[in-house]
Formats: structure tokens, sequence, C-alpha cells
């Protein structure tokens, strides 16, 4: 059904093309949206969502330099000519990189923030913020410093911060990338409900399967800087690649049937558990100053050839604090780590780079050189790699990650998913032994983040992969052992098969079962194997 009232957002006719760029990021762009929606923004990264989000929000043209023709209106006036402060009384914006949105010391301080530099009282703040704080249930972080909350806290702090202005129209860049499954489905009932309240909601997002659990009214789909989709939910799931976007796993299990499908084999080696383990944790506990809380609580693993370890768990649960402990980032509080048999303490981080490849959780902790071909070769080049391997090396890693066309342009310029790609490209270009990667799949479309997946574990010379996600599907997929931690302690260790066998304990751990688990388990008996929806499309018919 049409919505007969007036848009409190119209798009008309835009275009816009960054200075630095010789095309279009967005081409003869028109969307309404109504008071009470929710949409759904998706489509590949680099397509341009996230331009579009920007002309909305007056980050373009006051942040960001380029050629703008059409127009963008609010409640049916043109935001050309509006200040930043105009239209952030009525758009409130979260960013894909919480780092980059969060200013305040303390939580309470940051959510805030928006509200003082309107020049509320005091008086007027407090509640506005502990209520915002409270719809996301986190007021328990009130009172703790913004630096030492996790990836996924510090997202939902920022959104907090966004919903205590109380805008009319709420832009989402990827809300869910850093949020455990049920801080994800928690996020999005909050969505639907502030809609459901008269709230305009835009979701930009590439985990599209949880957002059309809230039954969003409409999607629309971008590709190279156009819309070519603009409808309802039944009608994108059929039109629409599933290999480029992930959809629930029944849709794309019928949409396979009978199509070649790409066989997979992982190239590290076979493990042998009785082999020297590659890292080892003995009983480690940390904690951030002795004034803080204790971080994780008797954590002890061994990490041995030929494992593939995915790391899941809440967020704050320790996963990020666990891992690196293992490049020597972090030193046990007590217990000890071993790498390769030697201390962790008795090693320099550059020491240990020579063995563990490690990717930061968000890029701008990573990426600092004028070029992308400069920072894949900054790492190998440190190590003393010879040139010729240093470069055919770079050409690896950056053909690995679908980035070859932008060599020549600063990291910082690109998307938010781009420069997650290229940070995996500057580690994947050392080769190290070890690869541990935090959430590598956060702000990647559903193509590349299976293409830079499969050609990691395709390729030979990692003795072992670990890690971090949010993301079930990509651990009962690629890994061949899950660990689960839970309030810094590790309550799963064991194959996907026998770790994510429960619900009942999923829902415990704040992890949310997927459509494609559902099915795994179902064909299970006649597989033996958890596969893709497709794989398990060509096995079963």
């Amino acid at each position: 059904m049409v919505d007969q009232t007036p848009p409190v957002l119209s798009v008309k006719d835009l275009s816009f093309r960054y200075h630095s760029r010789q095309t279009l990021a967005i081409e003869n762009i028109n969307l309404d949206l109504h008071a009470g929606q929710v949409v759904l923004l998706a489509g590949a990264s680099g397509c341009g969502k996230t331009t579009l989000m920007r002309c909305i929000n007056g980050l373009i043209p006051h942040s960001y330099n380029g050629s703008m023709t059409g127009d963008v209106e609010l409640f049916g006036q043109s935001v050309i000519g509006l200040g930043l402060s105009d239209i952030s009384r009525r758009v409130g914006t979260l960013l894909q990189d919480p780092e980059r949105q969060i200013l305040g010391t303390y939580v309470l301080n940051e959510v805030c923030f928006g509200l003082e530099s309107l020049g509320m009282s005091r008086e007027e703040m407090l509640p506005r913020a502990m209520k915002a704080l409270e719809r996301l249930e986190i007021a328990y972080l009130a009172e703790k410093e913004t630096y030492y909350t996790s990836g996924g806290e510090k997202q939902k702090v920022a959104l907090a911060g966004v919903l205590a202005m109380e805008p009319d129209i709420l832009l989402l860049d990827e809300p869910l990338a850093s949020l455990d499954p049920a801080s994800a489905h928690e996020a999005l009932r909050a969505f639907r409900k502030l809609a459901d309240e008269g709230l305009s909601v835009l979701i930009v997002e590439h985990r599209v399967e949880d957002v059309l659990a809230i039954k969003p009214e409409r999607v629309v789909y971008m590709e190279k800087g156009r819309i070519t989709y603009d409808g309802d939910v039944a009608g994108l799931v059929e039109v629409v690649d599933y290999g480029r976007i992930k959809l629930p796993a029944d849709v794309v299990m019928r949409r396979s049937q009978g199509k070649p499908v790409k066989q997979f084999q992982p190239a590290v080696p076979k493990v042998d558990p009785e082999s020297e383990p590659l890292v080892s944790f003995q009983d480690v506990c940390f904690q951030y100053g002795a004034e803080n809380p204790q971080v994780l609580h008797g954590i002890s693993l061994d990490i041995r050839a030929g494992e593939v370890i995915a790391i899941l768990g809440h967020n704050g649960s320790g996963k990020t604090t666990t891992v690196k402990h293992a490049l020597g980032l972090l030193k046990p509080t007590s217990g000890r780590v071993l790498l390769q048999g030697v201390d962790s303490k008795k090693l320099t981080v550059a020491e240990s780079a020579h063995t563990i490849g490690y990717v930061f959780q968000s890029p701008t902790q990573m990426l600092f050189a004028p070029t992308v071909r400069e920072e894949l070769a900054f790492g190998p080049t440190n190590l003393g790699m010879p040139k010729p391997k240093m470069l055919a090396n770079v050409e690896w890693a950056i053909k690995t990650v679908h980035l070859e066309e932008e060599l020549a342009t600063p990291p910082l310029a690109l998307s938010f998913g781009q420069q997650k790609r290229v940070s995996i490209a500057s580690v994947l270009s050392m080769r190290s032994k070890i690869l541990m990667m935090d959430e590598p799949t956060a702000g990647q479309d559903y193509w590349n983040y299976q293409a830079f997946m499969d050609t990691i574990l395709q390729t030979p010379g990692f003795d072992a992969i670990v890690f971090i996600t949010h993301d079930l599907d990509l651990a009962l997929t690629y890994a061949n052992r899950i660990v689960v931690m839970y309030g810094g302690r590790i309550v799963a260790d064991g194959t996907p098969q026998e770790v994510l066998a429960e619900d009942e304990q999923l829902h415990k751990w704040r992890l949310e079962p997927t459509s494609l688990l559902s099915l795994n388990r179902t064909y299970f008996e006649r597989t033996g194997q958890f596969l893709r929806a497709e794989q398990l499309a060509q096995l079963i018919n």
C-alpha cells in the first residue's frame, strides 16, 4: 500500500562525486521515507550507501568535498543552506565505526555530549541520557570509561547518544556490525519500536536476514551508485543475487537447486592433537589496572597447527582481550601465554609479529600510510622481507580482498568496509604463520566476505587461523573448532556440531540460532558436516 502522507525525507535526482574521485559515488538517487517506516538499504561494500547517508545528514557537503546535483528535503525543506546543528536536531546518525563517534571519557558523558551541545541543562540531560541507556539495556555502563568498553559496547554507547537526541529520522550505518547476536536482535526490536512510535528509520546493513526479522516496510538495493530495487521483502528475495547479499538459508537453498557450486577445501594442515601447541594460554587472568575488575578468569587454551578456530561470545566477554595476549599487546596479570614455547613476557610485539599476523577490530587503529600500496608494503618491509617477495605478497593480498583498483588510494578515503579489507590485506602481506582476525567480516558484503575467507583458507602457508566473530554462520561454515566465551571465561570448546547443538544453551551465551544452523541440523545425518546453503542444496537434491 502506498503511503499517502508527505515524506519526512525526500531525495530527488541526487548525484555526488568526491573531489578525489573521477567517477560518481551515487547517481540519480530518488528515495522517499515516511514517518513510522523502517527501510533497509542494502548493497555491496562501496556501492554508495554511506555516501547517500552523508548527503542526508549534512556531512556532505560540510565535511566531505565534492560536486553534488539534485536535492535532499527534510519535512519539505531543502538541506542546502542548513547548518549541521540544524540538521542534527531532526536527523540522528550512527556511524559505521563507533571509534570515530565517541569523544567522551565516560559513558554517561558521551551520551550527554549531543544534548550539551544544544545548550540543554543538566537537569534535562541526565533523564534523557539514562532513558537511552536503559532502552539499550546498558545503564550499568554509565560510569565506565569509554576506553575500557568493548567494540560492541562502544556501538551501543554511540547509539544511545543518538537516541538521547530524540531525532525524527534515524540513520543507522551498519548498526549490527559489532554487536553479538542477542544484542543485535535487541537493537533491532528497539528500532522497530521506535518506528512504531512514529520515528523514521533508515538502516544500512549487510546482515540482511537479521533486519528482515523486524519486517521493514521497504527494502532498497544499490549497485554501483544506483538504486536497482525499491520494493517489498518478498520481491527482493526473488530478484537479488543470493551470492551478493545474505538471504535466509531456505531461500538460498531453493533458488540454488540444480546450479553448480564452487567446491571448498581448506589448505591448513591436518590437526595432530598430540603436536606441540603453536600458542598456549595457561590459566591466564587479566585486568586493566588494579582499580578495575578482572576481565579474564583462568583462560586455558591451546592452538595447534591445522586448526581454524572461531571465537564467539557476547560483547565484553573477553574475546579481543584474549587474542591480544597471543601477540603480546597485553601481558597476563597472572598465568602465562607461550608462543611456540616462549613466554610472551620475554617477547616484543615486533618479535611476535614474525609468527602472528593480527587484524584489529577497527581499521582506523591500523591504517596510516598515504596509499593502500604503501600500507600493504609496510609490514613485510619492517619484517625484513626481500623486495621481490614483498611485492609478490602485496599483489596476492590486494587480489585476495578484491581492491586492486585502489592501490593508489589513501586508505582512509575508502568506505569502512573497504578499509576493513585493506587492514586484512596489510596483515596477509606479511604471510605470518598464524593469522588472527578480530571481526573480519564487519562492514563486508556477503560476496566479499565469502571470497576472501575462501581465498585465505585455501592458500597454503598458514599453520593456523583464529577469528573472532559474531557471525554464527561464518563460524559453522569455516571453523573446525569453536570456542565460546562468556563473562571472561571459556564456557565451550569443540567442533561446530558439538558447540552449536542446543538452542537453549546458545541463548544463555547470548548467541542466536540462524536459519542456516537449523538447516544444517536437519540434514546433518545425511551430510555429516555443516555446509553453506548452496552446498546443502547440491547434496540433498
